[in-house]
């Protein structure tokens, strides 16, 4: 692994946990690739934009903060209050020298800072402007997320930058706009700016929101007391900062025979990425993992190999983290592992299930069926409810995941935690089960 100077682009490194062994007949190859980005410090624009790159200062960013303005944000007046200091607090975390622009959103967008298409860069004088123009925000009309995003898009395109993000904060529903629209807003915004999505209160829709965040590679979480939105917006602002390098994808390359069933992020948080796949030449895809700063995240790869004999082996794919260009051929970031089959009649070999492979099937698990336990809780089915939270419990239990144990215990009285026995309380806060379904494909890293 080469070592890059601080003066130099960040360090991308690959690593490859897996069990190789396969009985004879198998097919299935499972395998955690661990991506660590390190020692970027002020640096990723030489990377994603090296026209842009001057030496000392940050990567050149764009941010636009789009605030919910409709009329429920004054019930009750704290929330609208809550919304406009947070996104000072953000403001005062924008670095010297980003781009950045504040938007009102309700069932139309507007441009409430600097206004005229623009983006403003920030320095002292820009943020307090900002800020002032923060006092006239009022609530009034509906909500109508996809043009906030529109406006957002057609704003961070006009500066020439590497590293374009959006912060979305809503109150309510998207009801001002069919579902089709929206949708169609985030196929349109997709790889072209990351989002993170924040919910306040409880009168919010989690998969609307937590679908946002996802589909721009953004984080998602709810904030039900508007009086935790400054430190919330300030970590997301600050984070968004660290951001070094823009639109990383990870590269698969597989042999002929061999086909991919399936690419997942594991950690920080569960995501689907396998139908994301964008072709990259011969028996190769990218598949997109969005903005990296100095950071590591889990991905756990599925190939299917064709069968072979006792004692062979095989490459079943090649990982590697590119930055896909729009013309010519894609940058690589020099970091790849292998992901390898070998055939073998012991049978403790092949039927032994790496730990990093079976901790996340767990995670994955754990999210799959605390959304399906919730959802079968809305729809009045007790049995289901608590067969599947308790499953939920369980895994939480067996993988150490304290947190998501925290939050389920909020919904289920534990009875016996390694066994999954519990029961569903009677009474349960809104906002402990809207936390509970926002957060629940938040994962714990596996102990190396």
């Amino acid at each position: 692994m080469a070592n890059f100077s601080k003066s130099n682009v960040p360090q991308f490194s690959v690593e490859v946990y897996q069990n190789e062994y396969l009985p004879e007949g198998g097919r299935e190859v499972n395998a955690i690739v661990t991506v660590t980005s390190t020692g970027g410090g002020t640096i990723g624009s030489a990377v994603a934009a090296p026209h842009l790159y001057t030496p000392g200062q940050g990567p050149d960013a764009a941010v636009a903060i789009m605030v919910d303005c409709s009329g429920s944000m004054d019930y009750p007046p704290t929330k609208m209050r809550g919304a406009r200091d947070a996104t000072a607090a953000a403001i005062d975390a924008v670095r010297d020298g980003v781009h950045f622009a504040v938007i009102g959103g309700t069932h139309v967008a507007k441009e409430v800072y600097p206004g005229g298409g623009q983006l403003a860069v920030a320095d002292a004088g820009t943020r307090e402007q900002a800020k002032q123009a923060l006092r006239k925000l009022s609530a009034g009309g509906g909500t109508a997320i996809g043009t906030w995003l529109r406006l957002a898009d057609r704003l961070l395109a006009s500066a020439d930058v590497a590293i374009r993000h959006g912060i979305v904060l809503t109150d309510g529903r998207n009801e001002h706009e069919s579902a089709e629209d929206l949708k169609a807003a985030l196929d349109a915004c997709a790889g072209r700016f990351t989002c993170d999505a924040r919910g306040v209160g409880t009168d919010w829709e989690v998969k609307e929101v937590t679908g946002i965040a996802s589909a721009l590679l953004g984080t998602a979480d709810i904030v039900a007391d508007p009086a935790g939105l400054s430190a919330d917006f300030t970590q997301m602002m600050e984070t968004a900062m660290g951001k070094e390098v823009a639109d990383v994808a990870l590269r698969l390359w597989t042999p002929v025979g061999t086909s991919i069933k399936f690419v997942k992020q594991v950690a920080p948080t569960v995501e689907e990425l396998t139908d994301r796949r964008t072709e990259a030449g011969p028996r190769a895809g990218d598949y997109p993992t969005g903005s990296w700063g100095d950071e590591s995240r889990d991905y756990h790869v599925c190939v299917e190999v064709p069968t072979a004999d006792i004692g062979q082996e095989m490459l079943a794919a090649r990982v590697s983290l590119v930055i896909p260009q729009p013309e010519g051929p894609a940058q690589t970031l020099g970091a790849q592992g292998l992901v390898r089959a070998v055939w073998t009649d012991d049978m403790a070999a092949s039927t032994s299930i790496n730990p990093q492979v079976a901790h996340y099937t767990g995670q994955a698990e754990l999210a799959q069926v605390i959304q399906q336990g919730l959802d079968a809780r809305k729809a009045g089915d007790v049995d289901g409810a608590t067969a599947k939270l308790g499953r939920a419990v369980q895994l939480a239990s067996v993988s150490g995941n304290a947190d998501t144990a925290k939050l389920l215990a909020k919904v289920v009285d534990v009875v016996d935690a390694p066994a999954g026995t519990v029961r569903l309380k009677a009474k349960v806060e809104e906002a402990d089960e809207m936390t509970l379904e926002t957060r629940s494909t938040k994962t714990v890293r596996v102990k190396k």
